[in-house]
Formats: C-alpha cells, structure tokens, sequence
C-alpha cells in the first residue's frame, strides 16, 4: 500500500498544472514509450503518471465545456454573456 501512496504523492504536482503543460508533458511520454528508449520500470512508471495526466486533460476539458455550455445567447443569438456556472 506505500507504493501507491508514494505514487500519488509523486503526482500531486498534476492536480495544479495548466492544460497545456499537462498534455506537452503527455506527449513527450508517449514519445518515449513509443520510441521504447527506456527500461520496463521506468517505462511503467511513465505510463502510470500519463495516465494521470490524462485524467488531468480530461477534467480540464469538461470543466471547459461546462463553461461553454453556460455561455448564454440574446434573442438575435449572439453571445451575451456567461451564466453563473454551478460546481457540485
């Protein structure tokens, strides 16, 4: 069980990362499982923090969508502003 309290002690950096950072530190993962350029340890332990980072993406994504779904439009369609966005 302290292996994986270890592991997400190690990716608590994620939580606080912009969308941008998150996905050019994904890609250069994939990059290097693809290019298989490292050890099998090392190579799941770089799986194990993609994949947190591309939980990090994901809910990045949805929060954006929530807010582009609460932009609201004036009776000629334009966009006139933002509905207060409801978090649970």
């Amino acid at each position: 069980m302290q292996a994986s309290t270890n592991a997400t002690r190690a990716f608590d950096d994620i939580a606080a990362m912009p969308f941008e950072k998150a996905m050019q530190e994904l890609e250069d993962i994939v990059g290097k499982l693809e290019k298989s350029a490292v050890s099998l340890d090392e190579s799941v332990g770089l799986y194990e923090r993609g994949e947190a980072l591309r939980r990090r993406c994901d809910e990045l994504l949805k929060e954006a969508e929530a807010r582009i779904d609460k932009i609201t439009l004036g009776p000629d369609g334009a966009p006139t502003g933002l509905a207060p966005l409801q978090t649970s």
